[in-house]
């Protein structure tokens, strides 16, 4: 394994690469801009600032070349490259993920900790909010199993809540999963989640961020975050999001990206389920079952069929009775508690309670559901 997986020529050019990512008000189209213009990271830095200012460069950026703080910080970044399981992905290095470079802005360096050959694998995205309720953290867990189950990468945020619970599941199955940070990779947000990030690296699966390695949780990064999820994803699935929520950034980046666009349905009484009701009227595609999203990405690659239990109808019942009714009139249950009572698979629990909650024939509270009098 080589120290660095990039198409710089040089370990001087890689070093000026790295000190050219770190100068402020130089984002992915300015990086592109200097390269092209004068052939390498090393001949731009040794270029006059009147020669930046004349590219429409920032006084800042060429003052900055020069500073301590972005030459020590590309040094650092050349030591952590020495350990095993680090990387660093360049935009003309030929394992750079093909369907991140399509998009418009891509990073120009990725670094990766863990299994960099992931990205290239077919990978489905899934957010959510990050103060999802029980039932959403249960269908992003299940729907993660179910997909990484019949061969997608799981790529996610890594934030609490939805994105969690999704990096879980592809775990929880031997999966893989990818997680894209909003800061850097050595100044982990959120810190709950570090030991998973932890566990993904070692597990065979990878964390990635553009940013330089010490990068800070700036309320502006997250928005970029997004689009490297949306990027590198056949799809994204918005499980549990309100009008308001990030995820819908996702989504909408995902749009413009060319990606197809899922969602799944909530109750109309909750809050985080609007922001996919936004985006099913807005053309989503409407997932009830993980069928739905095989169905439609099954040409990318030889997925695996999903397990039986998957493809099989819901019982047939009748207005007066059905399974998980009978069983919530006998006593309150959680989405698990159910599925264990019943045998049926968790994503086809889910999307009944669904049904019936929308019925009015049961309701929830703190976690577990409870059937309405007959």
């Amino acid at each position: 394994m080589p120290l660095f997986d990039t198409a710089a020529s040089s370990p001087a050019e890689l070093e000026a690469r790295l000190r050219v990512h770190r100068l402020p008000e130089v984002g992915p189209k300015r990086f592109h801009k200097l390269i092209n213009a004068f052939g390498s990271a090393s001949a731009a830095l040794s270029a006059p600032a009147s020669a930046w200012r004349a590219l429409g460069l920032p006084s800042a950026s060429a003052e900055a070349r020069r500073s301590p703080e972005v030459r020590d910080g590309a040094s650092a970044a050349l030591a952590w490259l020495e350990r095993p399981g680090q990387h660093l992905l360049m935009w003309d290095d030929p394992t750079y993920p093909a369907l991140l470079a399509e998009i418009a802005d891509a990073p120009p360096l990725l670094f990766v900790a863990g299994d960099p050959s992931i990205l290239e694998r077919p990978q489905l995205g899934m957010v959510g909010s990050r103060r999802a309720s029980k039932p959403g953290l249960d269908t992003a867990t299940a729907f993660a199993r179910s997909l990484a189950g019949a061969g997608f990468v799981i790529t996610s945020g890594l934030a609490l809540g939805i994105d969690g619970a999704a990096h879980q599941g592809a775990l929880d199955v031997g999966g893989q999963t990818i997680g894209v940070l909003g800061t850097g990779i050595e100044n982990f947000y959120p810190q709950r989640h570090r030991q998973l990030a932890a566990t993904m690296s070692a597990q065979g699966s990878a964390v990635v961020s553009e940013f330089p390695l010490d990068a800070g949780p700036q309320a502006s990064n997250f928005p970029r975050r997004n689009r490297i999820i949306s990027g590198l994803s056949l799809g994204v699935l918005v499980v549990e999001a309100s009008v308001a929520s990030g995820s819908l950034i996702t989504a909408r980046l995902a749009a413009e990206q060319g990606r197809e666009v899922y969602a799944i349905p909530g109750s109309i009484h909750h809050p985080g389920a609007r922001g996919c009701h936004q985006l099913i009227r807005d053309g989503a595609v409407l997932v009830e079952t993980v069928e739905h999203i095989l169905e439609a990405l099954r040409g990318w690659q030889n997925i695996a069929s999903p397990a039986a239990a998957f493809d099989a109808p819901l019982p047939t019942t009748t207005a007066a009775s059905h399974p998980l009714l009978d069983l919530l009139h006998a006593a309150p249950h959680t989405s698990e508690g159910l599925a264990l009572s019943s045998g049926w698979p968790l994503p086809k629990v889910l999307a009944a309670l669904t049904e019936l909650e929308l019925e009015g024939r049961i309701s929830s509270e703190a976690g577990r559901w409870f059937g309405r009098a007959r």
